[in-house]
């Protein structure tokens, strides 16, 4: 048998091409492309060293500077943002694209010159100072980029905290480039830009001299982020500041005084869908307020701080000045932080699966993304500690998961009703009505049903089932370990959906714990629990 080893120096080569892209040290050549197919996802190509940079980050800072619910919200953001932009498909482009098939042909620039490169270089960098610029300074845009600065924190994980409509809200900007731009060019330096903008999210790298009159950097970015009153509505380049200096936007870092980062009112949470969706009640609530329809309607297309009688953007006067202040940093438990740690893991290697899927309208793909939305929601409801709302969203999961055995039911009532528990004609939506099951009963009928069923699509939905009924059995368990079961599972191959139904079994027989709405102070330790869940593994392996 031939074995391929790779060049290791190879592989360090490719590794540090990668890299560069954080930087835009690319090779014009090498990222010059005459047809859009041909570009590549190079956010998928830089993960890897970013999340490196990102351990490299936390290490400089040390422990102190360190919040696991700061880290995970802004990941989970930035979950949802690429799951949205997988679904997408690049749609935001389409019209892009259709302007340039109409239009753009007539005057487009040679795809295979130098000076397109550069030329589109610099202006997608001017029109992206445009669209930031609009994001700040016209409050219905505000209502989503406010995501991106709702950290308390300024690190490189902030630069993944984005919001799921930033794309579609930006993309108009761009439009006049497809007169003479070529898609393929646009697209390269559109990702590019982006990236770039990652790595000045941190406060490790204070000055570089000579580089910041031309390049947006880190102390550039960081009076950006800030709310205090000289920070607001200043230094919006994307790879350049120069636009800043030209416009008038511009401010330097003032020493004398603290940078406060986070939004001037903060929005004292870390559930991620909370975040993304908290300012439009904002947002409705003020235009309500006014007493003409002029105004009411002024509220969205004005500056957050406008109100009837002053300017555009609001009188600094009537600004709220914002002092140093605490962090929103309510206390969780050791074991709870190793727990959204895990959580978050498994999420994340479900969306690197999901990103290799071509097929993203089958029933298993959109079950598996439902799955780890759920468990975001749950991660986020535990950095809060929030009691209230638990039992809407456990009936909402209830309501949920009946449609979907009744659609099993209907679908697939002959294989099932042979195989499934072994007990012909089971209304499998008993189960949801409170109807007590021995769990290994249910466990060993799952995994029957999906060895004996040859059928891909029946496997593809038998999967996501065990996962939810082996937890709902239990009877109304707590939402965490309901959870829990369903952030293990994936929509990839028959060895991962049986380790899922393993890992769904996994959280079946562990010992039931106390809801997490309860004190801290009373819950069992989280060795423990490790210790307990490790001793019911030859169960697990038995059946």
């Amino acid at each position: 048998m031939n074995v391929t080893v790779r060049d290791p120096l190879r592989a360090v080569h490719d590794f540090l091409r990668r890299t560069g892209k954080l930087w835009y040290l690319v090779d014009p050549r090498e990222t010059t492309f005459e047809f859009l197919h041909e570009v590549p996802d190079y956010h998928q190509q830089i993960w890897m060293p970013f999340f490196l940079l990102l351990i490299l980050e936390q290490i400089t800072l040390g422990k102190k500077r360190f919040r696991v619910n700061d880290q995970v919200t802004s990941l989970s953001h930035w979950v949802l943002h690429e799951t949205v932009r997988v679904f997408s498909r690049g749609a935001e482009y389409y019209a892009y694209i259709a302007i340039y098939e109409k239009f753009g042909r007539r005057w487009d620039l040679a795809w295979d010159s130098p000076w397109t490169w550069y030329i589109t270089f610099i202006a997608v960098d001017f029109c992206y100072y445009w669209a930031h610029r609009s994001n700040h300074e016209i409050h219905f845009l505000w209502a989503h980029h406010q995501v991106h600065h709702s950290s308390e924190e300024f690190n490189l994980a902030v630069g993944l905290r984005q919001s799921i409509l930033q794309h579609w809200c930006n993309f108009v900007f761009y439009l006049l480039l497809a007169f003479f731009i070529p898609p393929s060019h646009f697209m390269v330096h559109n990702q590019l830009n982006l990236i770039y903008q990652l790595w000045i999210h941190t406060t490790v790298i204070r000055d570089l001299g000579p580089l910041e009159l031309i390049f947006n950097t880190p102390k550039h970015h960081r009076v950006h982020h800030g709310c205090n009153l000289y920070c607001l509505d200043k230094n919006y380049g994307g790879m350049l500041i120069i636009w800043d200096r030209m416009f008038g936007t511009f401010r330097e870092e003032e020493q004398s005084e603290e940078i406060v980062y986070g939004l001037v009112v903060n929005a004292d949470s870390f559930n991620a869908f909370y975040l993304q969706l908290f300012y439009l009640k904002n947002l409705i609530k003020k235009s309500l307020s006014m007493d003409t329809w002029a105004d009411k309607l002024a509220v969205f297309w004005k500056g957050p701080s406008w109100f009837p009688g002053g300017p555009r953007l609001g009188l600094d006067e009537f600004k709220i000045k914002v002092e140093p202040r605490p962090a929103y940093d309510p206390h969780v438990p050791d074991w709870q932080k190793v727990y959204v740690s895990l959580q978050f893991l498994m999420v994340f290697l479900n969306h690197h699966q999901l990103y290799k899927t071509e097929n993203l309208n089958d029933l298993s793909t959109i079950f598996a993304v439902a799955n780890s939305f759920a468990a975001l929601a749950s991660v986020g409801l535990l950095l809060d500690k929030l009691r209230a709302g638990l039992h809407d969203i456990d009936i909402l999961l209830h309501r949920f998961v009946r449609e979907l055995l009744r659609l099993l039911q209907k679908r697939f009532r002959d294989q099932l009703s042979n195989h499934f528990l072994g007990v012909g004609g089971l209304d499998l939506r008993d189960v949801l009505r409170g109807v007590v099951l021995p769990v290994k009963l249910l466990h060993v009928g799952l995994r029957d049903a999906y060895y004996l069923s040859s059928d891909p699509e029946v496997l593809g939905l038998i999967e996501p089932a065990a996962l939810l009924v082996s937890g709902l059995v239990r009877g109304r368990p707590s939402i965490l370990y309901l959870f829990s079961g369903l952030s293990c599972s994936s929509s990839s191959s028959s060895s991962r959906a049986r380790s899922s139904i393993r890992c769904a079994s996994l959280q079946a027989f562990s010992r039931p714990s106390k809801s997490f709405s309860e004190d801290s102070e009373t819950s069992s330790p989280w060795p423990e629990r490790v210790t307990y869940l490790l001793g019911r593994l030859p169960l697990l392996l038995e059946s």
